[in-house]
């Protein structure tokens, strides 16, 4: 009875934890379909749109996500399963009805978004922190079951039959089938591994352990590859891998210079605010466009780019240098050949 007791009184103590981790993902489900229509690939703030802002840095499973947003219908499907597996393991989580298993959905949710965007956050390490407590919180809740005041120990006081179950203890609450002999080193295990994951992201997303310290979320970064003129068309990819995800990067300026640096060519703000579907090609559901006073160039977005004029055509052969600058002053080169 003491055992039980302790055990018991473990899920109590965890009763916040277990309130606040829930809200943190039911409110995803909540804000998404409730209070604003998140998943209308045609709205603002679709929720696809963020999840290609996590692409440039991913750790691991990048591959995954440049599938899915490269694959429009395939992504929308996956953020509906996503959005509705966050609200069912938040609510039952805060209900404390099958708490381990649960705590397991919480620890993968968790896992994903420390791997996918724990390298954004313009001021606190935004999501590097919500991921690696949520995998924390996972891990202890997994341990502690819920007590009192949940589901699990309603249907265990009534004498519910399924509670009596081995799969209940390890899967909703009660006293872990596991010997006291071995229970210490599977939390010492567990908790030193989630050390590990917190070190070592922390040291590959922003340098916290040596190093120079490093936010990729601060200034804007464009990736300028496969630069080429071709005839009388001059083209190039872009693609956005830092920098604030809420709003784009505003290039006010594309230039063309020889190798006196001599400018060739110059597309300035209203050159670029007017451009149309014939000279961007996006690659992702994250889409390069024209603003009303530049070109806006979203974080994790990436496209073809190209223009078509009489000067690019008769340019003799030879290397040229492609500059696009930022309403920051920041600016990007990239050495373009032409056969």
């Amino acid at each position: 009875m003491k055992n039980i007791s302790i055990k018991n009184d473990a899920g109590l103590l965890a009763l916040a934890l277990r309130l606040v981790i829930g809200w943190t993902y039911f409110s995803a489900f909540w804000r998404r379909t409730a209070l604003a229509n998140k998943l209308d690939p045609d709205a603002a703030g679709y929720i696809g749109e963020k999840f290609n802002h996590f692409l440039p840095n991913a750790l691991g499973i990048k591959p995954i996500i440049q599938y899915l947003v490269e694959n429009p219908d395939v992504l929308w499907l996956n953020m509906v399963i996503f959005t509705i597996i966050e609200g069912i393991v938040g609510l039952l989580i805060m209900l404390g009805l099958f708490t381990r298993i649960m705590s397991i959905g919480v620890f993968f949710l968790a896992m994903g978004i420390l791997l996918g965007s724990g390298w954004i956050g313009t001021t606190c390490l935004d999501e590097w922190q919500i991921g690696i407590l949520g995998i924390a919180t996972g891990f202890v809740l997994f341990l502690t079951g819920s007590g009192k005041y949940s589901l699990d120990n309603y249907f265990m006081k009534n004498d519910f039959k399924f509670t009596k179950k081995k799969w209940f203890a390890c899967l909703g609450s009660g006293i872990l089938p596991i010997k006291e002999t071995i229970f210490p080193k599977i939390v010492l295990a567990g908790s030193l591994f989630i050390l590990g994951m917190t070190l070592m992201t922390n040291q590959v997303f922003h340098g916290g352990l040596w190093g120079t310290l490093h936010n990729k979320s601060v200034k804007p970064k464009l990736e300028i590859t496969e630069s080429l003129i071709n005839n009388n068309t001059l083209s190039f990819n872009v693609f956005r891998t830092e920098g604030v995800d809420v709003y784009g990067s505003w290039v006010i300026k594309i230039e063309l210079f020889d190798n006196q640096n001599n400018t060739i060519i110059e597309f300035n703000q209203e050159d670029l605010a007017s451009l149309n579907k014939e000279n961007i090609s996006n690659y992702y559901v994250a889409k390069i466009k024209p603003g009303k006073h530049s070109l806006i160039v979203p974080l994790g977005a990436k496209a073809k780019i190209n223009f078509k004029d009489k000067i690019i055509s008769n340019l003799p052969k030879g290397t040229y240098t492609l500059k696009i600058t930022d309403i920051s002053g920041a600016y990007w080169e990239s050495e373009v050949l032409k056969k």
